[in-house]
């Protein structure tokens, strides 16, 4: 059974922004590598939107940039829109019963499935089916923004912190 995992870059304050939060390359790599250990991600609408910047390539990419953008393209992905009329290359789109599709994935699937976008996130939340939160602190407050967590969420229980890099850290928990 796959375990689903809400994780995202954010400031000290709380919000993601991917313009405004600094991406240095240990953090890029560290991405890259969990990107590369996914048995799929699960996109609401605006991530999916914000992600599909990888599936075109770019000659000036980096040989890192081109690694990520080869090993996000590779992964399967499943896009929550009730909007979206179709989506890219190795993309579900999924519009009805997310509750069954996810709960579905979960139990098919074995490792982990990525959960992005904080929207997305609380109705997952809501349905029970997120098992692990990891927020990735940044040295940077934004005051303003989307936050992480779109709304109230059940106690949680931490379980784990990392420094990644010289300045992000990285804190794990679990629904308590």
């Amino acid at each position: 059974m796959a375990k689903l995992i809400f994780r995202m870059n954010q400031s000290l304050d709380g919000y993601v922004d991917h313009m405004e939060l600094p991406s240095g390359p240990t953090i890029f790599r560290h991405w890259l590598e969990q990107v590369r250990g996914l048995s799929g991600s699960v996109y609401g609408r605006g991530m999916y939107e914000v992600m599909r910047y990888w599936d075109e390539d770019d000659p000036e990419w980096s040989a890192e940039r081109q690694q990520f953008a080869a090993a996000w393209r590779s992964q399967p992905k499943w896009v929550v829109s009730r909007s979206l009329k179709s989506v890219g290359p190795n993309a579900t789109l999924v519009s009805d019963d997310v509750e069954a599709v996810i709960r579905g994935l979960k139990a098919k699937l074995v490792g982990e499935i990525s959960v992005s976008g904080p929207d997305l996130a609380r109705s997952l939340t809501d349905l029970g089916l997120v098992d692990e939160y990891q927020l990735y602190f940044h040295p940077v407050v934004l005051g303003h923004g989307k936050p992480f967590f779109a709304g109230p969420r059940p106690p949680l229980r931490f379980v784990a912190s990392d420094l990644i890099g010289d300045d992000v850290i990285r804190m794990t928990y679990v629904p308590a």
